[in-house]
């Protein structure tokens, strides 16, 4: 059964307080998980549910584009109510997830867009891949070829993409149904898998492959965001506009799960500057900012009592193996907060709350606001999930590069303001973590005085 929750300020709890992980041992028993996988900004459930247990992660999506594409959310709804007559129909190599609708609010509110009038499939980072034609912008073509400002304010800007980003980490293959043209394409980079598995997909189903969408210029893609992490990601168009399909999306799907290890590759170990990064952190690190926003590895990956840890310059990755197949799979560690406790003596007028400007926004979880160039950096790197909360108001003080500056922490991250070129950056909280555990180790040399 799915659980509803009410309220903005709960999704900001959760957040920064993951949810219970659920029972690995439940979920081979019952073979069926119903779960939310996060709200939509009018509060609406995105659910999913999962079938199998397997070590390959297939996402099914429906309904991205709201009321005028109701019937692939009826359509996904009747591939789980076959999966679940017929449980023993996924293989023992693939745990498969359904989203009938990744966009509720517009399939409530009839419209193709999301509730703040954004394609939800032109709002993704798709400038992670080698194709820079399909690259994120603001101006987008959509339905029929119509060119509006509806790409998002900027990339992954949206709730509903922020939550596929976030679960998509570990996935190996990612099917996502629109309707209405009656072919199969693959990602738009040459991209091996996504080629195969679409392919497969339309012969099965008796749609037409087509190696590209051929109507007109698709930027901020779901397809092609997942294809440059090494998901291979297919979109099947119904070839009607208010038919579900079943039969012909069924026999797609069960081909895909036929060649599942040939079709959907396990996510790979990536590296950086020949460091090992494991699968689903390297895919963090690149969806969520890079090298830019995160800095390059300092130490190679080690197993902690609930995952994997990593140590990056300016953040410690965690991945959470309690947290799978939840959207806090993969998250910045509190070194925020660690941090602010060294605030406690001599820095108390930080933690002092000061009134929120019109360009603000407070949090009363801390009493805090960010605002100005502080919240804008926030908004667009992640917001809670990737930042945390704010600890602080902004105070001056010594920030890495030595310079007096206006900083600000957060419980994931100390945030220093630039102001001659107005930006943000992230003080390197990972490599201060690491000088502090050198002068820690008992092996550390002292100096005698």
């Amino acid at each position: 059964m799915a659980v509803r929750l009410c309220g903005l300020a709960l999704v900001a709890l959760l957040a920064v307080s993951p949810p219970p992980a659920y029972s690995r041992t439940a979920l081979r028993q019952s073979t069926e998980r119903a779960f939310v996988l996060g709200l939509t900004p009018q509060g609406r459930p995105v659910e999913v549910v999962q079938f199998g247990d397997g070590p390959r992660k297939l996402v099914v999506v429906g309904d991205t584009h709201g009321g005028p594409e109701a019937n692939t959310y009826r359509l996904v709804n009747a591939l789980i109510d076959h999966f679940r007559a017929n449980p023993t129909q996924v293989p023992a190599s693939v745990r498969i997830f359904f989203i009938p609708s990744l966009n509720p609010d517009g399939l409530a509110l009839g419209s193709r867009f999301d509730a703040a009038g954004v394609d939800l499939n032109r709002n993704m980072n798709t400038n992670l891949d080698a194709c820079p034609e399909n690259d994120w912008r603001l101006s987008v073509q959509g339905a029929r070829g119509i060119v509006s400002d509806t790409g998002g304010p900027y990339a992954d800007s949206q709730t509903e993409t922020r939550l596929i980003r976030a679960f998509l980490l570990d996935a190996a293959g990612a099917i996502f149904i629109h309707s209405n043209a009656g072919l199969v394409f693959p990602a738009t980079c040459q991209h091996d898998p996504s080629i195969a598995l679409a392919a497969t997909y339309a012969a099965a189903a008796g749609y037409t492959y087509s190696r590209f969408w051929p109507k007109y210029t698709i930027t901020g893609g779901m397809h092609d965001w997942a294809g440059s992490l090494g998901i291979a990601s297919i979109t099947p168009e119904l070839v009607t506009g208010d038919q579900e399909e079943l039969p012909q999306n069924l026999a797609g799907l069960r081909a895909v799960l036929a060649d599942a290890e040939g079709l959907l590759p396990l996510p790979a170990t990536g590296q950086i500057l020949d460091e090992n990064i494991p699968a689903a952190i390297f895919r963090y690190w690149r969806a969520f900012g890079g090298a830019e926003l995160f800095g390059s590895p300092l130490a190679p990956a080690h197993e902690t009592p609930t995952g994997l840890s990593q140590t990056f310059r300016k953040v410690r990755l965690a991945l959470r193996d309690d947290q799978r197949d939840t959207v806090y799979y993969v998250q910045p560690e509190p070194l925020g907060r660690d941090a602010a406790r060294s605030l406690a003596y001599g820095g108390a007028e930080a933690f002092a709350p000061v009134a929120s400007t019109p360009d603000g926004r407070f949090f009363p979880e801390t009493g805090h606001t960010l605002q100005g160039a502080m919240l804008d950096f926030w908004q667009r790197g992640g917001g809670l999930e990737v930042f945390g909360l704010p600890l602080t108001e902004p105070f001056t003080a010594i920030a890495a590069d030595g310079q007096r500056r206006s900083v600000q922490y957060l419980e994931r991250a100390v945030l220093a303001y630039y102001p001659e070129d107005g930006g943000v950056r992230l003080e390197p909280l990972g490599e201060r973590e690491l000088a502090l555990a050198a002068l820690d180790a008992p092996s550390a040399q002292q100096s005698v005085r």
